[in-house]
């Protein structure tokens, strides 16, 4: 008797740790790539934003980029503890960091998030051994320690004033923290203008039309090191065919993406991309796709293995929602993100 009872604890024991388990994974969703030059490489997408609907853009690039290139690909959100449910609100819990150790590249689409530091010590640590970073839109303000200023992360904050990472980890690691609408908000779409001087870089190949409904974001000064491979220019209107915003607004146009190598003090280097475009209706935009796609490509080291003309069709249906805040789709979870030929 005394057999059997410690059998049904064992089995009883081994049913709690597989429903735990399930419970766990399906608060992050994954695609495993099969085919292409991404096989064998890892990246992790950190989705968390009240107004792009990142949660939207992260799993949709995330299934293209394996389905159609091979990589595996984990995308993180930020989630309700209580329902499981996709709260772009939940500035504090981001299920999963600690898969960031296994990750090629990780991909950043937060805004003011405060995960707490046994979360936020996985993506640190992935950071300073100088891996590869991809930032997107709001990742220049992506972090905002404003409940705990006795977080070893307080650095990370977007308005952070020194005396070492003044702006935070945007402005350090990306070359500009939040600064201004440069455009008019929900007003003025965006043109993306190809660099003449970078047409041949790896990260553009195959990129030609560039046209999204989110404003240009305003950048004071890159670092020097930092190479802009697309401008910002602002229409009148939020119709690709509306025409250009004449005078000072256009005259310089704002830098729109760009790449630069960070340098830690130690001499770690990390590679990184970054553009202030791709809430998720822009990724409507076929090239804005591919110009994402090259990008993975080219942050992991692997630019000699970008497609002329790389597949960027969607793996699933895509209707994003139009940017603002309090608009995400609620009820949604991870789960609801699986691989399938339908989108929740």
């Amino acid at each position: 008797m005394i057999s059997i009872a410690r059998y049904g604890l064992c089995l009883l024991s081994l049913l709690l740790f597989g429903a735990a388990r399930l419970a766990a994974d399906e608060q992050w969703v994954v695609y495993e790539g099969t085919q292409g030059p991404g096989v064998g490489k890892h990246i992790v997408f950190i989705s968390g934003d009240e107004e792009y609907r990142s949660e939207e853009a992260c799993p949709m690039l995330a299934q293209i980029l394996a389905r159609h290139h091979g990589f595996k690909c984990t995308v993180l959100f930020s989630i309700d503890p209580e329902t499981g449910e996709i709260d772009p609100k939940n500035q504090t819990n981001i299920p999963g960091m600690h898969l960031l150790p296994s990750a090629d590249l990780v991909v950043l689409f937060t805004r003011f998030r405060e995960l707490p530091d046994e979360q936020m010590k996985y993506f640190d640590d992935y950071f300073r051994a100088g891996k590869p970073i991809v930032g997107l839109r709001t990742a220049t303000h992506g972090f905002n320690y404003s409940r705990n200023k006795n977080s070893p992360y307080f650095k990370y904050t977007w308005t952070h004033g020194g005396p070492e990472w003044r702006g935070g980890f945007g402005m350090e690691v990306f070359g500009e923290t939040w600064f201004s609408h440069h455009g008019k908000h929900k007003a003025e779409s965006t043109r993306g203008v190809l660099n003449p001087e970078q047409q041949q870089h790896p990260i553009l190949k195959g990129v030609v039309d560039l046209w999204g409904p989110t404003d240009v974001y305003g950048v004071r000064q890159l670092p020097a090191d930092a190479t802009v491979l697309v401008h910002g220019q602002v229409l009148t209107g939020m119709h690709p065919e509306d025409p250009p915003v004449k005078g000072d607004k256009n005259e310089p146009m704002m830098p729109l993406a760009w790449i630069r190598d960070y340098t830690h003090p130690d001499g770690v280097k990390n590679r990184i991309f970054c553009t202030t475009f791709s809430s998720s209706i822009d990724l409507k935009c076929e090239d804005l796709r591919r110009l994402h796609v090259n990008a993975a490509y080219w942050a992991i080291g692997l630019e000699d293995r970008i497609p002329e003309r790389a597949n960027v069709e969607f793996v699933a249906p895509f209707e994003p929602l139009f940017y603002g805040f309090d608009g995400f789709k609620k009820g949604v979870k991870p789960s609801d993100w699986a691989w399938s030929d339908r989108k929740p």
